[in-house]
């Protein structure tokens, strides 16, 4: 399967904003509600936000409010906005299909600094 290629990342200040953007398969975006996950130094990955086909969406406690998953169903690509970013954000952000077997990709870095 074609793993999703994600984008967007950087070094941002606390309190700025990025926008990720994840291009995945058709086959991926018409089969599974689709998420972002985050992986931070020295812990496990963790689930971020998921959106299903009909746009329906659910955010971790810890980003409600300031992150925002999106999809593009006619470019195949996923978006996370992600606006008054703390430290705790930082790590790498990778997406896929919730309960999906394609392989991961290689993810995009967030750093925010203090």
């Amino acid at each position: 399967q074609v793993q999703p290629v994600e984008s967007g990342g950087g070094l941002v200040q606390a309190g700025g904003s990025l926008r990720l953007s994840c291009e995945a398969s058709g086959y991926m975006f018409g089969r599974y509600v689709l998420a972002w996950y985050r992986q931070a130094p020295r812990k496990q990955r963790e689930w971020v936000a998921s959106i299903t086909k009909s746009g329906s969406t659910n955010y971790r406690d810890s980003v409600q409010g300031r992150f925002t998953i999106s999809r593009d169903n006619a470019k195949n690509t996923l978006y996370l906005q992600m606006n008054y970013l703390s430290p705790e954000d930082t790590g790498v952000y990778y997406c896929n299909g919730i309960g999906s077997s394609t392989p991961w990709g290689q993810g995009t870095q967030v750093t925010v600094s203090s």
